[in-house]
């Protein structure tokens, strides 16, 4: 063999461990956990946006005669959500571990009122009328069973372990009341995302696998009762195992998704061109809103959004794996829990491999109540990302960030972020 023959045989295994070499440096940076974050959550909350407004134009059309009602409130939730998210993001960590209790506390309460002077809407009463808008208190439970939980655990936690008393007192009863209130509004799907944030936090820590085989015991009792008790839930099982048998019956809100997946092909319809939300799908912006990005955007919009979930995933994990203090490890891996996990229950019931529950596409899907605990938990994120080895360093060498400039500019800045920096102290 000619030593040209061998330069080029020995030229693509160059070129791949230097691309395995720069894909290493990229994932060791000390920001990308944060830079994940950031980027990934505008692009889902502005492909959200986006897709609220094609979703819902018609329907909004004919019950209130303006295209872009639900669109506008959205917005407004969105703009109110930005800010909470830069406010979380900027806030230490002794907060979240005191917020918590608060929250949780608030949550308990906002549960028990709804189930008293809740408004039921297709046999699940989540929401508490407030006039103009609608508060569903389950959201904000979700961040603070995560906060209250890590906290307890991270103060009790020894070596990586816990005892089997730390558990009883009071983690598990707080948890199954919470669960508890939100199962007596027949509202399933935020049960199992509260079971997924409670299981996250015991996989943290270490709980045994026995544990976990008894929670999840006693989970799968009370969703059967859950289900033989509400004929409204057994519909949508048997809808969901049979959708074809009643298209037009139990079946036809998956049957209808599943035609608008399929009408999208590769690269989709076209922004705005869906058919399936001229009232063939309920709930075309809120449950079912994958299935119009879908159609929309065809398989590869699909595949996009699947990735940005991930990314959200791989971020959260790599705050949890990277930085030490305990709570922020148990919060972190219970936010990923959270947010992918009803990502995944979302998605798994529009492409009908998982049953119905009627939960929310996170950032995507149309409502206030999801979308603002969801960017408070994104900053919160943000802020335990800048504790990674080398982020608060990397951030310092960057300088002050476009809002800081800004703020500068008007004389509101901080006078110190352009000041030469003095003799070293001895």
């Amino acid at each position: 063999m000619t030593a040209g023959a061998e330069q080029a045989q020995a030229a693509p295994a160059a070129e791949l461990r230097s691309g395995l070499t720069r894909l290493r440096e990229l994932l060791g940076r000390p920001l990308l956990s944060y830079h994940l974050l950031l980027g990934v959550s505008a692009l889902l909350m502005a492909l959200g946006l986006m897709m609220v407004l094609s979703a819902s134009s018609v329907e909004a059309l004919q019950e209130v005669g303006d295209p872009f009602y639900w669109f506008f409130k959205q917005s407004i939730s969105a703009s109110l959500g930005i800010p909470i998210m830069w406010i979380c993001s900027r806030l230490p960590v002794r907060f979240f571990r005191l917020a918590g209790y608060p929250l949780m506390a608030l949550s308990i309460i906002g549960l028990t009122i709804v189930l008293f002077v809740g408004t039921s809407q297709l046999g699940a009463q989540r929401w508490i009328d407030l006039g103009p808008i609608y508060l569903q208190p389950s959201e904000p439970a979700k961040l603070g069973l995560l906060l209250w939980g890590a906290d307890l655990l991270a103060r009790k936690a020894r070596n990586g372990r816990i005892e089997w008393r730390h558990l009883f007192i009071p983690l598990m009863p707080g948890t199954a009341l919470m669960a508890l209130l939100v199962m007596l509004g027949s509202d399933l799907g935020t049960t199992i995302i509260l079971m997924a944030i409670f299981l996250a936090l015991l996989w943290v820590v270490g709980a045994p696998l026995k544990l976990f085989g008894g929670i999840l015991g006693v989970a799968t009792l009370a969703t059967i009762v859950m289900i033989s008790t509400e004929g409204y839930r057994s519909d949508r099982i048997e809808g969901w195992l049979r959708p074809w048998a009643n298209a037009q019956g139990t079946g036809y809100q998956a049957v209808q998704g599943q035609i608008a997946m399929g009408s999208g092909g590769w690269f989709g319809l076209g922004l705005g061109s869906s058919r399936a939300k001229w009232s063939w799908i309920p709930h075309a912006e809120s449950d079912f809103i994958f299935a119009i990005l879908g159609e929309e955007l065809g398989l590869m919009g699909t595949l996009v959004v699947v990735t940005l979930f991930g990314l959200v995933g791989y971020a959260g994990l790599r705050v949890a794996t990277r930085v030490k203090d305990p709570f922020v490890r148990l919060a972190s891996a219970a936010a990923v829990a959270w947010i992918t996990g009803q990502a995944i229950v979302n998605i798994g019931a529009v492409i009908g491999v998982l049953p119905i529950t009627g939960i929310p596409l996170p950032l995507v899907s149309y409502g206030g109540s999801s979308l603002l605990p969801t960017l408070a938990t994104l900053g919160m994120l943000l802020s335990f990302a800048k504790h990674e080895p080398g982020a608060r360093e990397a951030l310092a060498a960057r300088g002050p960030g476009p809002a800081a400039r800004a703020l500068s500019w008007l004389g509101l800045g901080a006078r110190g972020s352009t000041r030469r920096p003095g003799p070293p102290r001895r």
